[in-house]
Formats: C-alpha cells, sequence, structure tokens
C-alpha cells in the first residue's frame, strides 16, 4: 500500500511539473518500498506455513498434523483482489492435507479456533463470482473513488481507493467518462478493474492536498 500511495504521488508530481529532484528521490523510495514490502509478505506467509504464529495457545500446524491420526476438518478460504469465498473440503486424513499444502507452497493455512479444524487461504488475482456480476466503481459526494456492491446509487461501498481531484478530472476528462462514473462503471473481469483502476489513480489527491482541507466540491 505504501509503494502504491508513493507510485499515485510519482505520477502527480511528474504530471504537474514540480520538483525534478524530489521525483528522483521518490523513484528511490518508491522502489525501495516495493521490495521493503514483498519481503515483509512473503515473511509472513513462510511463517504461518511454519507454524511461527501459535494463536490462541494452540501447537504449530505442522505439529497438530504430524500428530493427528484421525481425519481433520479443513476449508478453503479464496481471497480474490474484489471479494471472498469459502469451499468446505471435509474431513481429510493429515498425510493428505500435508501433501495438498506441499503441491500448493503458494497457499498459507491455520488452525481455527476450535483447535480442531484447518482454514486454508488462497490468494487469487482475480474477482469472484459475485463481483464480476455485481461490482461498480463510482464517486461519493465528498469525491472519493470506491469500488461498490451494485450500483453506487445504492451506496454499498465495499472498498474505498482516494479521493479525487474532481476539478482537474473535470477538465481532463470527457463529459460521458465523468457521467458514466457518477452512474457506476461496471467492472466484469480483472482487466476492466485494473484498467478502471488505472485511469482514474491519475486524478488522486496527494496525501498533502487531502490534509490541506482541499474539498473536492
Amino acid at each position: 500500500m505504501m509503494a502504491f500511495r508513493l507510485w499515485k504521488q510519482l505520477k502527480k508530481r511528474i504530471r504537474r511539473g514540480r520538483n525534478p529532484i524530489w521525483t528522483l528521490s521518490c523513484i528511490a523510495l518508491w522502489l525501495f518500498a516495493g521490495m521493503l514490502s514483498i519481503g515483509l509478505f512473503g515473511g509472513a506467509v513462510l511463517a504461518e506455513r511454519a507454524g511461527a504464529e501459535r494463536d490462541y495457545g494452540q501447537p504449530s500446524l505442522s505439529e497438530f498434523l504430524s500428530e493427528r491420526e484421525e481425519p481433520v476438518s479443513a476449508t478453503l478460504h479464496r481471497m480474490f483482489i474484489c471479494g471472498e469465498e469459502t469451499e468446505a473440503l471435509g474431513k481429510l486424513q493429515p498425510q493428505a492435507l500435508i501433501k495438498l499444502l506441499g503441491d500448493h507452497p503458494e497457499w498459507s493455512a491455520m488452525m481455527e479456533r476450535d483447535g480442531r479444524s484447518i482454514r486454508i487461504v488462497e490468494q487469487v488475482a482475480d474477482l469472484s463470482s459475485h463481483c464480476k456480476s455485481h461490482a461498480y466503481f463510482g464517486i461519493d459526494k465528498q469525491g472519493y473513488f470506491s469500488l461498490y456492491d451494485g450500483q453506487p446509487s445504492e451506496d454499498k461501498v465495499m472498498r474505498t481507493f482516494f479521493q479525487l481531484d474532481v476539478r482537474f478530472m473535470e477538465s481532463s476528462l470527457p463529459q460521458e467518462k465523468l457521467e458514466q462514473l457518477t452512474r457506476g462503471i461496471h467492472v466484469k473481469d480483472i482487466d476492466e478493474y485494473n484498467s478502471v483502476l488505472s485511469t482514474f489513480s491519475d486524478f488522486a489527491k496527494t496525501a498533502d492536498e487531502v490534509n490541506g482541507g482541499k474539498q473536492a466540491y
């Protein structure tokens, strides 16, 4: 998230022709933040898979499975870019679970609070089925760019990204595009999602502008 915010600021500074020294510094900081975030994220997943996090005083996952002889209830929790889905895998033999996790090193797994069942988490770079049919990008009265479950008029916000510089946006985009954003832009797949998000991120206010109290309307 840090890298994404810095990148948005960088694009705005370049677009508005600001201090080139600040631009070069931001590039270096953005690259460093990106590498740091990747390292931290990867470390968290590895720690979790290795059972380093022992919540609720429970044994590690590897200890639990190696000592278990009876089948274990497991669920697969898919976390999409937009949306989530849960699939019950039923009761699996401990060795079958170990093999399943070994076949999918990109997954993470943890014990549930009950201390008897396993939750497997898969990160999916796509939209869930629900989001493909219900997700809309839109803007609220304060100028915040958000993702909605249904049309923006229904006001079911799933995620808010940033505040838009509405004046700059109105002077740069066709009226038809602005009206479409007000009504809601339906995204049916990950390519449309990324395209719309990328387009409007060019008009995101910087942290200084937001904290400075500038209002979009």
